[in-house]
C-alpha cells in the first residue's frame, strides 16, 4: 500500500492506497478533526471514541467493519488508525 497526505483546509489527512484494490482509506480520527474543527489530535480521537461507542450502543452497524491500519504520525513513528 502507498502512504500519502492529502490537504484539506489546512488540516492533513493521512490516507493510503491499496493498489491492488484501487481503494483508497483514510484516517478516521483525521477526518473528525477536520469536521469538528479540532486542532488537537487527542481531542478529536476521543471524540471518535465516544461517538463510536454512542453509535453501537443504539445499535448501529456502522462502525462495525472497521480496521486499523499502521499509518504514519505527526512525530514519522507508524500508529495504528482506523480505516473503513
Amino acid at each position: 500500500m502507498k502512504s500519502n497526505l492529502a490537504i484539506f483546509e489546512d488540516y492533513k489527512i493521512r490516507r493510503l492506497y491499496d493498489e491492488e484494490t484501487e481503494t483508497w482509506f483514510f484516517s478516521v480520527v483525521d477526518i473528525i478533526q477536520v469536521l469538528i474543527q479540532q486542532p488537537d489530535f487527542q481531542a478529536a480521537r476521543n471524540y471518535w471514541k465516544v461517538l463510536k461507542k454512542r453509535l453501537n450502543k443504539e445499535g448501529s452497524k456502522s462502525v462495525t467493519k472497521c480496521n486499523r491500519l499502521k499509518l504514519e504520525a505527526a512525530d514519522g513513528k507508524k500508529m495504528k488508525e482506523v480505516k473503513r
